[in-house]
């Protein structure tokens, strides 16, 4: 196995929300937004985490939409319709009307590599 690199997952906020204006944010101030999450069957390692911090923070209530993939999740971001962890990479998509913070007291990263049978 060889590591490649690690994505961050920030939160993903509508340039109209008013997060976006907000220098540092605390997972307290998500309180009165809607979240949009990630919700499969069989979550993986990444939809267990964000549903683990959920519970923790009282947010679950707060889950107003879920989604299967990263492009619908920022689309509804983007559309106004409440805020959601991304990863990284989806700075670089065009067009895009979000904005990518970090929220204090959540640092997640997910690694990616290579693995092969010898």
């Amino acid at each position: 196995f060889s590591s490649i690199a690690h994505e961050r997952y920030l939160l993903a906020v509508a340039r109209s929300n008013r997060l976006a204006e907000q220098a540092e944010i605390a997972i307290d101030d998500l309180r009165g937004e809607k979240i949009i999450a990630f919700n499969r069957k069989n979550l993986s390692y990444t939809e267990r985490y964000f549903n683990e911090k959920f519970e923790e923070y009282d947010l679950t209530r707060n889950i107003a939409y879920s989604c299967d993939d990263t492009y619908s999740l920022v689309s509804l971001v983007s559309a106004g319709l409440g805020i959601g962890f991304a990863p990284e990479w989806t700075e670089g998509l065009p067009n895009r009307a979000f904005e990518l913070k970090a929220v204090r007291g959540i640092d997640f990263r997910i690694g990616l590599g290579v693995a092969w049978n010898k």
